[in-house]
């Protein structure tokens, strides 16, 4: 997406040159106005993209003076952003392709060309989500790829197909990288050059962890998949021009100290600060102290402090990594010269080129220890040296810790309880507190180099003392790329990762996103008849109780080496200062943490001498050359796709049934029934379908009927082309806090017949019915990042609004896109006040215009009523609602 200047462009004026004219660029400079020197260098991105897209359509004269305005229309102005480029994950990639799939059917059923359904911004999908761990230990880890191509032909044959009939659709194959690394280390270019004008680089991807992209200098949020196509078929972003917090680094890092103790230290500032739809803009001279993936790594985290970017201007330690990886000296040149003449490129020393921020918050980085994070939550922090202490809290019943996020209820007399049990003809015991998965991760929040080398030489440390892992535990390795695995492999650390258990077991996420092996069978029933509080330790980013294995209701994040010190102790309830992780083998001398933990300079010796530029190359000959099983799929010939109606995997869905030309008046809900009542802290987890699908699921017996048996179920995510497979997945959860159940689980009540029934099924009796749904629920409903089926899902079981107390925005914007209403109570109201059993019929009228955040009223069927306020945020968003959501405006805009 890039409209390309003509002599009648308002601002062709600005139009400069560089390499004696062969390149052209909007030099914001020859704005001669003083107002942008103070801008926030992620406000002068938005601004030159502004200037560069300014058709006087999508884009206009005044956004560009909003822009320019910044601080006086902070928080005020809604403004556009056209970004360079779109990253698709596959998870979240393959309903949008599927998506503009159905569309093409949708303008050809209508005599309209197909090809107008076609992405006009470039747009990479990276295949990497639909790994899982079918073997570990000592398993040769290929035969996992092996597994995931075989189970996963039909999805490829579709994205094959993709990369072929769509323009401006690169595809990387499976078994390259994750999304997050791929972004970072081959498709990021800082700026573009496209048809001789050179700009920024800019994207906008369907992973909450685009925001990673921010720690090299590239502007870039996640958002939905609705969004994501709106984009690709050539519509900007529209955002409320942010405030940008100023955060100021100081101080001088602990040597002990790892990327992720900084990572989680910031997070928790930068929560507890209120930051919530905010940029972040990093500058003092702290930054000049973190390399190039610490900053990504801190920008990685943006979702869980809930800012929209975590920015890190481009200066010279940013040109030095890519130095080492993809850029030729040429364009290295061409970058430095172009940031400098836009005034992009920064020097933190420097205090005088500080912009002028919203508000400045100020973090010494010596303040920074070792923590790791959990037992459910990303942001509940725990000191490494208190983590014995708090675990024991976490069991203990004190009112403090009374189940909630942190305790799990344990009673006084089974707080000691010792479970035997045999495995491989050996008993061990497991007890609350006993670590059953460590899983290394290397994408994310942990794909600094820094950070897998102090594992892997803690590892060799290790194994030098005759340390070893209880046999029992699942243990894996998942590099984020075969850059990890390369750098291991060189500095000579993967063997002792592997005499560890900690095996390579492909590239993709798996653990965190529910595709762990199955744990063995004694091990499970050992939890089972101790009701115990087993543990998950990773190096990742989303460990929600229940969501890494069904029986481990405690999971803590950390950092890579600490994942293997504490499967080393094979407990979390550890005090590393104090007791010993094991004895040395042969001398039965015990060994402590500190005496196999390497030093900060061997660790940065050991990065000099393998992260070298040589990885790039290989990552860059993977991904040109792909493998042999992806390079022989055959793929359909055609501009439209020939669906397949025996599939499984791949369903045309129905969006854009009934589809007209015209705009449909607006449709009151009469008479709804409420389709759960819930509470607060919903999180996307809780409504999206993700992870393994379970036997006796609504899902399951859908797939059951078309005689697939359960070993071919798959995951959630590898079927998420599917709509028939996600709707009945949507609510789905196992940790499902419906008030009309009382308990956990996928259940609720259908209210006319009085029968509890599965979510879908209950879903599918009211539309049988034409019965209109809502869902009632409490505070921050929809946090998390799985933001794509999250309202699909909703909206194919027939909700057409959720009554909440407050809502996560991303979520909030969701749910617009695909027409369903976001109502909010009033301020201190919610169910409970207005005495709502939910069992009662909800009739909101609409009016015939609607504005934004205007109330409207709720009828009950007790004669009592009650207003809300639309979630309506713009005039755009009521346009997309009264289309009925984002993807038949766009139906209707090519028609």
């Amino acid at each position: 997406m890039f409209f390309f200047p003509s002599a009648e462009h308002p601002y062709s004026h600005l139009i400069d040159t560089l390499q004696d004219g062969r390149i052209k660029f909007f030099n914001l400079q020859k704005l001669n106005d003083p107002r942008y020197d103070k801008l926030p260098l992620s406000i002068r991105v938005l601004l030159e993209a502004a200037i560069r897209n300014c058709d006087g359509f999508y884009t206009k004269e005044e956004d560009v003076q909003n822009i320019l305005d910044w601080q006086q229309q902070q928080n005020k102005a809604e403004v556009p952003f056209s970004p360079a480029r779109v990253l698709l994950q596959d998870f979240t990639g393959i309903p949008a392709m599927v998506d503009l799939a159905a569309m093409r059917d949708a303008v050809a059923k209508h005599g309209m060309d197909p090809n107008l359904v076609n992405p006009k911004c470039p747009t990479d999908l990276i295949v990497d989500h639909s790994l899982q761990i079918d073997y570990s230990k000592w398993c040769v880890s290929l035969k996992n790829q092996e597994m995931e191509l075989t189970r996963n032909k039909e999805r490829l044959q579709f994205f094959k197909w993709c990369s072929k009939a769509f323009k401006n659709v690169n595809v990387v194959p499976p078994d390259v990288g994750a999304v997050h690394q791929v972004n970072l280390e081959y498709l990021s270019r800082v700026i573009q050059v496209r048809d001789g004008f050179i700009y920024p680089d800019s994207v906008v991807g369907t992973d909450s962890h685009t925001t990673m992209i921010n720690g090299l200098g590239i502007l870039g949020w996640g958002v939905g998949g609705i969004e994501s196509e709106a984009v690709m078929l050539g519509q900007p972003v529209s955002l409320t021009l942010p405030q940008v917090v100023g955060c100021k680094l100081v101080g001088t890092i602990n040597p002990l100290t790892t990327s992720i103790d900084i990572v989680l230290g910031i997070t928790k500032h930068l929560r507890q600060a209120g930051i919530a739809g905010k940029f972040v803009e990093f500058f003092g001279p702290g930054v000049s102290q973190l390399s190039a993936p610490d900053r990504t790594t801190i920008a990685n985290m943006c979702p869980e402090y809930n800012a929209t970017v975590s920015f890190f201007p481009v200066d010279q330690v940013t040109l030095k990594h890519f130095k080492k990886t993809n850029f030729t000296q040429e364009k290295l040149e061409l970058l430095e010269s172009y940031m400098k003449a836009v005034k992009l490129l920064r020097s933190y020393e420097d205090p005088s080129e500080d912009p002028e921020y919203s508000e400045v918050i100020e973090i010494n980085l010596s303040s920074m220890a070792p923590y790791v994070s959990g037992p459910k939550r990303p942001q509940d922090r725990v000191a490494v040296s208190s983590m014995k202490e708090d675990f024991q809290s976490c069991s203990r019943l004190s009112r403090r810790y009374i189940v909630g996020f942190k305790g799990f209820h344990i009673s006084k007399e089974k707080q000691d309880i010792l479970v035997p049990f045999l495995h491989c003809g050996q008993e061990y015991q497991l007890a609350h507190g006993s670590v059953v998965i460590a899983a290394v991760i290397s994408c994310t929040n942990n794909c600094n180099p820094s950070v897998m080398l102090t594992a892997g030489l803690l590892a060799k440390k290790a194994v030098e003392a005759g340390l070893v892992v209880k046999p029992y535990i699942r243990t894996s390795l998942a590099p984020g790329s075969g850059m990890v695995t390369h750098y291991l492999n060189t500095s000579g650390v993967l063997p002792y990762f592997s005499q560890l258990g900690f095996e390579v077991i492909g590239y993709g996420c798996a653990t965190c996103v529910g595709n762990t092996a199955p744990l063995p069978e004694t091990v499970v029933d050992a939890i089972k008849q101790g009701d115990l509080v087993a543990c998950g330790v990773l190096s990742g980013n989303r460990h929600f109780e229940g969501r890494l294995c069904d029986c481990v209701r405690a999971n803590y994040l950390a950092s890579p080496p600490l994942v293997v010190a504490y499967a080393l102790a094979g407990t979390v309830g550890i005090d590393f200062e104090k007791e010993p992780l094991g004895k040395e083998g042969r001398k039965g001398k015990e060994v402590y943490l500190c005496d196999i933990w390497p030093s900060r300079e061997e660790v940065q010796q050991t990065e000099e001498d393998t992260v070298i530029s040589s990885i790039f190359k290989d990552l860059r000959g993977r991904m040109e050359q792909g493998n042999t099983f992806w390079n022989n799929i055959e793929c359909p010939d055609s501009v439209v796709f020939p669906w397949d109606h025996k599939s499984t995997y791949i369903r045309s869905p129905s969006f854009f049934s009934k589809l007209s030309k015209e705009v449909p008046p607006p449709q009151s809900i009469e008479n709804a029934h409420v389709l759960l009542f819930l509470g607060d802290k919903v999180t996307t987890d809780h409504i999206s379908p993700a992870g393994s699908i379970a036997r006796v699921s609504a899902a399951a017996k859908y797939l059951l009927s078309k005689r697939l048996t359960p070993r071919e179920f798959n995951s959630y995510g590898a079927r998420r082309g599917n709509d028939a497979v996600m709707t009945r997945g949507t609510f789905a959860s196992i940790k499902l806090q419906n008030r009309f159940i009382g308990k956990p689980g996928p259940k609720t009540w259908h209210i006319p017949s009085g029968q509890t029934l599965d979510v879908f099924e209950a879903a599918e009796r009211y539309q049988r019915d034409g019965i209109p749904l809502i869902i009632l629920a409490g505070k921050d409903y929809g946090s998390g990042n799985s933001r794509d089926w999250v309202a699909k899902g909703p909206y194919l079981l027939g909700v057409r609004a959720v009554i909440a107390e407050s809502f996560e925005k991303l979520h909030k914007n969701q749910l617009v896109g695909m027409g369903i209403m976001p109502l909010q109570f009033l301020p201190d109201q919610n169910a409970d006040s207005l005495e709502l059993s939910g069992k009662e019929r909800f009739t909101i009228t609409l009016p015939d215009s609607l504005s934004p955040r205007q109330q409207l009223t709720v009828k009950i069927s007790e004669g009592k009523s009650f207003f809300v306020t639309a979630l309506f945020d713009t005039e755009m968003d009521i346009i997309f609602f009264r289309h009925g959501g984002h993807l038949r405006y766009v139906a209707r805009t090519l028609l």
